[in-house]
């Protein structure tokens, strides 16, 4: 009897100890974010190490080029500079700063679309960043060179059936599967109902299915 009281006592002081970690990570998150409005450069200097990977590989996934990605997570930080100010807490920051990328590159995207203006990616060659992109792990040395091959050429059909796809299928698949965000977080970054959300998933995934299908 002990002995079980021992273990109920323990759990609830794991469970007390987890309250009081997540309590302090919002104390922490709501500083960070403060000093961020308050123009600490540090703070902003911060944001972009802890975010910017994340932020290159989401754009890099929606536009297939390395340059394009790079410009416009550059871009997304400015703009998240002009507009800290008005950030109200109603999401995460990791979400807001989503939103942000991606409002970014559909700016990006009518742009050129309003320019007629062909795209820069091809669809012969897979498109790279000092030869691989910067969110991908550098395949070991030891590594069996005919794996190697078939493994990018794998990861390069994935991409152009990635890319391929119209849009607003593109966003909320690479964010549902590529960056694990959950349908009430993909449904806040992109402002749009969860059922929405769904649908398109959903649709998205049957389209790659079908590009796929001989993989």
């Amino acid at each position: 009897m002990f002995f079980s009281r021992s273990i109920t006592f323990g759990d609830e002081d794991l469970n007390a100890v987890a309250a009081r970690s997540a309590d302090e990570r919002l104390r922490a998150d709501a500083e960070f974010i403060e000093r961020l409005k308050n123009g600490d450069s540090l703070a902003y200097d911060l944001l972009i190490t802890r975010y910017s990977g994340q932020i290159y590989g989401l754009l890099f996934r929606l536009t297939q080029d390395a340059e394009e990605a790079a410009d416009l997570t550059q871009d997304t930080f400015l703009q998240v500079l002009r507009s800290i100010k008005k950030f109200r807490g109603d999401s995460g920051l990791k979400t807001w700063l989503f939103r942000i990328a991606i409002n970014e590159s559909r700016n990006r995207f009518r742009w050129w679309k309003r320019r007629r203006r062909e795209s820069t990616v091809s669809l012969d060659e897979p498109p790279v960043h000092d030869g691989v992109p910067l969110n991908e792990t550098l395949a070991d040395a030891a590594q069996d060179p005919e794996q190697a091959l078939m493994r990018r050429q794998e990861r390069e059909r994935l991409e152009r059936a990635l890319y391929d796809l119209p849009l607003p299928f593109r966003e909320v698949v690479v964010l549902c599967d590529v960056e694990g965000q959950s349908y009430q977080e993909i449904a806040s970054i992109l402002k749009m109902n969860i059922g929405t959300v769904k649908s398109r998933i959903a649709r998205g995934r049957e389209e790659m299915r079908k590009k796929l299908k001989d993989f």
